[in-house]
């Protein structure tokens, strides 16, 4: 029978183009009718690249997106505090990518329909109810709009890849409750302005409540970039906004006073967010780990499973790894609730332990650490904090979300190089 997975995000598509690899039957089920490329800057870690080179993707991932070099932290007058090298820079196997979320999304899906077909994806209705069969399961599809019945399809296992509001998640395990709010709101922006630091270097400044993110995921002309930001600002809890919102919007003069001086040697940020081209403002939410992804024939996979604070660079890229492991286990055990148990036996524990470090700040601590140590800047950070300290913050991070560079490379792929299984197309029922 078939695979039905619930969405045609990054995990959505990653765990099509897999199951294709793998010779497992799949149809994905989209709300929205027309695809487009929304969203804003993500960074793909060097495991996550692996995955996606096995699918065959890397000259389209350098068509896309920038192979990152290296991560810098500063304060918030853009003194430097801390810098270290990025990738294969950083001695991984693959690289890390910066790239623009629907852009990446876009080219999962075109590379999905040429392998697979137009009858791949069906877009344009939403999953409202299933039920039990002898076989598997019945899924009742509705217009997203109107809510009038479209279609039914028969399947095997529905996987829930509908992002962090998950319809699917709230359904089957109702007792989640709402997103953790952490009384911060993000704006979100992509500008073009001057090349800066190499081009090829992901930067944070700040503090916890004060901090700004900004690495290009694009080339323009010979010396400018299309830069991704992000602003982070404490805000206080309004009666009418509990976190929930799904964003919207958002309007420069809501954040740029709060970085109007901030005018560093090596880029200009409010210059930066007066120039972007799109804002939206985002509550800073994420969910607690859950005890199960799974619940007989439906599983979880990507921010319905795991929704974490986009700290440490990491969300993408463990839907990415979630979209693998499913697609081997459902090649290896069936397309059955066992091979679904045995992807939240090996994925969830690991994916919980990051959100837990996520909530700790994870390697963005060290911003708080020399903020409080020298509000007012300094004239050489190895009299604030030592080279050890600082380069703590980082290493102990990456050990406790298993991207160390050893545990990195030292891992095999999850399923293999494409053209090393059998690949059919999907299928319906």
């Amino acid at each position: 029978m078939t695979v039905l997975i619930c969405g045609a995000g990054v995990a959505g598509l990653t765990l099509g183009l897999s199951l294709q690899q793998v010779g497992v039957p799949f149809r994905i089920i989209e709300a929205i009718a027309e695809l487009r490329p929304l969203g804003f800057g993500i960074n793909l870690q060097p495991h996550a690249v692996r995955e996606l080179y096995d699918l065959g993707l890397k000259s389209k991932l350098d068509r896309v997106g920038l192979r990152t070099e290296r991560i810098a932290y500063f304060n918030s007058r853009g003194q430097e505090i801390w810098s270290e090298p990025r990738g294969v820079e950083a001695g991984y196997l693959y690289p890390q990518y910066s790239i623009h979320r629907g852009g990446l999304q876009m080219m999962l899906h075109e590379t999905l329909l040429e392998r697979c077909g137009p009858s791949a994806i069906l877009a344009g209705a939403k999953v409202s109810e299933w039920y039990e069969t002898p076989r598997g399961l019945e899924v009742v599809l509705t217009d997203r709009k109107f809510g009038f019945e479209l279609d039914r399809l028969r399947g095997s296992v529905l996987v829930a890849c509908d992002g962090a509001r998950s319809s699917i998640r709230k359904t089957v395990f109702p007792d989640q409750g709402a997103p953790n709010w952490r009384r911060t709101m993000m704006w979100r922006g992509v500008s073009h302005g001057p090349r800066f630091l190499g081009g090829r270097t992901m930067t944070i400044s700040g503090e916890k409540g004060l901090k700004f993110v900004a690495y290009p995921i694009g080339n323009k002309g010979r010396d400018q970039s299309f830069i991704h930001w992000i602003a982070d600002t404490a805000v206080a809890l309004h009666p009418d906004q509990d976190g929930q919102g799904l964003g919207g919007h958002g309007k420069i003069e809501d954040v740029l006073p709060s970085f109007e001086d901030w005018h560093f040697d090596w880029l200009d940020v409010p210059e930066l967010i007066r120039s972007s081209e799109t804002l939206w403002e985002w509550p800073l939410t994420d969910r607690d780990p859950m005890p199960s992804w799974t619940e007989g024939r439906i599983a979880l996979l990507g921010d319905a499973a795991h929704s974490m604070y986009p700290i440490g660079s990491n969300g993408a890229s463990q839907g990415i790894l979630d979209a693998r492991v499913m697609a081997r286990e459902l090649s290896q055990l069936g397309e059955n609730a066992h091979a679904l148990q045995s992807y939240d036996e090996i994925r969830r524990e690991a994916v919980n332990e990051i959100i837990l470090a996520n909530r700790g700040e994870g390697p963005d601590a060290v911003l708080d650490a020399v903020a409080e140590r020298a509000p007012n800047g300094f004239e050489d950070i190895d009299d604030v904090m030592s080279v050890s300290e600082r380069r703590h913050f980082s290493d102990h991070y990456k050990e406790a979300t298993g991207l160390t560079v050893e545990e990195v490379n030292a891992q095999p792929s999850i399923i293999g190089p494409i053209g090393k299984t059998p690949v059919i197309g999907p299928s319906g029922d």
